[in-house]
């Protein structure tokens, strides 16, 4: 993939996976099992999370203009993401009424952090601050 349409791709990823955090509640309702955890007791853990992803997908949405000049929160997206997926299947293994979560919020997450690795700027194609200063 040329880094052109790298850089396309992921000004799209940017804007989709910023408004799906915006989905998380609506995706909740529709399918609680694979989005919501504890059978929906946790309504104030639920509407933290849900907050917490809206607040992440106003800034994705907003890094979308111009990407490069938001590495650092790309990067967290990728590794909180990977985190919050493997802490999931974990519990997930230890209570086996949070199974429908391998289909659902889990994968979702898996997705989210390899396509935004996958479309990131390669190091050798991010020009060098001395680069930059020059042009």
């Amino acid at each position: 993939m040329s880094p052109e349409s790298r850089a396309k791709g992921l000004k799209i990823a940017l804007v989709l996976f910023g408004t799906i955090c915006f989905l998380i509640y609506p995706l909740a309702a529709i399918w609680p099992s694979g989005w919501v955890w504890h059978g929906g007791e946790g309504q104030h853990y639920f509407q933290m999370i849900c907050g917490i992803y809206a607040v992440l997908g106003w800034f994705l949405i907003r890094a979308s203009s111009a990407p490069q000049n938001h590495k650092s929160l790309i990067g967290f997206t990728i590794w909180s993401s990977i985190v919050h997926a493997v802490i999931m299947a974990i519990q997930v293994s230890h209570d086996h009424m949070e199974i429908g979560h391998l289909v659902g919020d889990i994968p979702a997450l898996i997705i989210v952090a390899a396509v935004l690795w996958y479309l990131s700027p390669r190091v050798s194609e991010t020009p060098r601050t001395s680069e930059r200063t020059s042009k």
